[in-house]
């Protein structure tokens, strides 16, 4: 087994156990070293690939944000793995396109309305109704909209992939956008069916919601595929 899979296996107990809780300090390096029985060097080597995984994040200096932290942010690894997978164009904008679909249509179907932060929504909203705001600042409120909606589903695993999805597919959703014609009127389609979806949501229509979340994301994806 290698170090890594070590340190991960032994924090993932740590964990199950009730040993240690995300926000927890890692023992110092030497302690857990010898705990682990795994060389110092190797147990760094781990530690960089545990970070990288977002399983945990490490900072220097003193207070109670220094050391090494479990963090648990896995839609870091998903990015990471998101990302590599379309460098090398193993995942294309139609497969992005059929994931979205599966994924926000399955959450809008499995919505509560007393799970949804409607305030944050709106907000969210307001902030893209300025007509000033540049593209590359509405597209960012846009996929937070979205990944803030599938919460009302209660599905963590669920929004956590579509997080993971937005982070990894900004520049790809930019240029595409920048590509438009006419953006303007494309934003203002956008914040229609936003509001749109929102009303639904809220108002515990699913299968409205459902059909309102398809037309928008299929919509938009024929726009861009042009």
């Amino acid at each position: 087994m290698k170090a890594h899979e070590v340190v991960m296996e032994w924090v993932t107990e740590e964990l199950r156990s009730g040993r240690l809780h995300i926000g927890d300090h890692l023992p110092g390096e030497r302690a857990l070293a010898e705990t682990l029985q795994v060389s110092r060097s190797s147990l760094r080597e781990a530690l960089r690939v545990l970070e990288a995984l977002g399983t945990i994040r490490t900072a220097t200096g003193s207070g109670p944000r220094s050391g090494t932290v479990i963090t648990a942010v896995p839609e870091q690894a998903l990015t990471l793995a998101l990302n590599l997978q379309l460098a090398t164009s193993q995942v294309e904008h139609h497969h992005v396109y059929e994931m979205r679909l599966l994924l926000e249509c399955w959450a809008a179907e499995h919505s509560d309305p007393a799970r949804g932060d409607w305030e944050r929504a709106d907000r969210l909203l307001e902030l893209m109704d300025d007509p000033d705001l540049p593209v590359e600042e509405f597209l960012p409120l846009d996929a937070e909209f979205h990944v803030l909606l599938s919460r009302a589903a209660d599905n963590p695993l669920i929004s956590t992939l579509m997080d993971a999805l937005r982070i990894s597919i900004a520049d790809h959703t930019l240029q595409r956008a920048q590509a438009l014609p006419d953006w303007a009127r494309t934003a203002e389609r956008l914040r229609a069916e936003h509001r749109g979806i929102l009303e639904s949501l809220r108002g515990g229509d699913r299968d409205a919601a459902v059909e309102r979340i398809r037309s928008h994301i299929r919509g938009y994806y024929f726009e861009t595929a042009r």
